[in-house]
């Protein structure tokens, strides 16, 4: 088989077993990223399904990440919700840890909300806090786009001068002032991690212009916007670089468990107001 039919083949395949298990037509994605997953538990559920389950699907072996997809409702939106994202370090290809955005565009979605935890390099920016991505710096060392192009995927060559759309993020920024809620915007570098960074390191990210550094999200939004989805991107701030205080992946995850309520507040009001 043409390398170009096994892509399309894998991801039908895939979109097929989710029609399959549930008569779900979702207009908008969303990723949720470490210490996030149990945010699914506020939406109208109708149907979750193990990743194991949907043909090609990677399985999430980092913790905090359940690995289901969820199908529900919350704020007159139809959802489809990823417990749990795929990351470089687990040992997965670029196609793989971005195969299930493919997917979600191919169910049908428009707009995908790209979440996670990322560790503050602005002084400005404490644990706890929302942001609202504006743009990303790419350090990971490969690129989800290398390989056979299949043309339905979208051009080979994409244009990346608004990875995040300018109008989600006003609606976003609104729907912050509507709860009160203090959120930050900022730059987001893409890491491929294991290792948290080391003081060089963030202060060589932070001479590059980025705000924040986390090990996900540039290559899922090369992808969506390959796509032709316009992407949104909230993350939480899990560690304050430069607090002389130990990080580890557990204190990751208390501390962005710690902002699920005013990310859900957040949540609600943006897909109120996204058409």
């Amino acid at each position: 088989m043409d390398p170009r039919e096994q892509v399309q083949s894998q991801i039908n395949e895939a979109v097929n077993s989710i029609k399959n298990s549930c008569d779900c037509e979702p207009e908008i994605g969303i990723i949720l990223g470490s210490g996030l997953a149990k945010v699914a538990e506020d939406i109208d559920v109708k149907a979750s399904i193990d990743y194991d389950k949907i043909p090609h699907f990677p399985l999430s072996t980092t913790e905090g990440h359940p690995g289901r997809l969820v199908l529900g409702t919350l704020s007159n939106k139809k959802l489809a919700l990823m417990q749990g994202r795929f990351h470089f370090y687990e040992g997965y290809t670029m196609w793989g840890i971005t195969f299930a955005v493919r997917v979600l565009a191919s169910l049908g979605i428009k707009k995908l909300i790209i979440t996670g935890a990322c560790g503050s390099l602005n002084n400005d920016y404490r644990q706890g806090d929302l942001v609202l991505l504006e743009d990303h710096i790419n350090l990971m060392p490969a690129n989800p786009l290398i390989g056979p192009h299949v043309d339905e995927m979208g051009p080979r060559f994409i244009d990346m001068s608004e990875p995040y759309s300018k109008k989600l993020l006003e609606i976003a920024e609104k729907a912050a002032k509507q709860k009160d809620l203090n959120v930050k915007k900022g730059i987001y570098a893409s890491v491929a991690g294991p290792q948290y960074e080391t003081p060089a390191e963030v202060a060589m990210l932070r001479k590059l212009g980025a705000d924040i550094v986390g090990m996900s999200i540039a290559s899922e939004v090369i992808v969506a916007k390959q796509m032709g989805l316009d992407v949104l991107g909230i993350t939480v701030v899990s560690n304050e670089h430069g607090a002389k205080k130990a990080i580890s992946h557990k204190k990751v995850l208390e501390n962005v468990g710690q902002s699920r309520a005013s990310f859900v507040k957040l949540l609600q009001v943006i897909l109120k107001n996204v058409n």
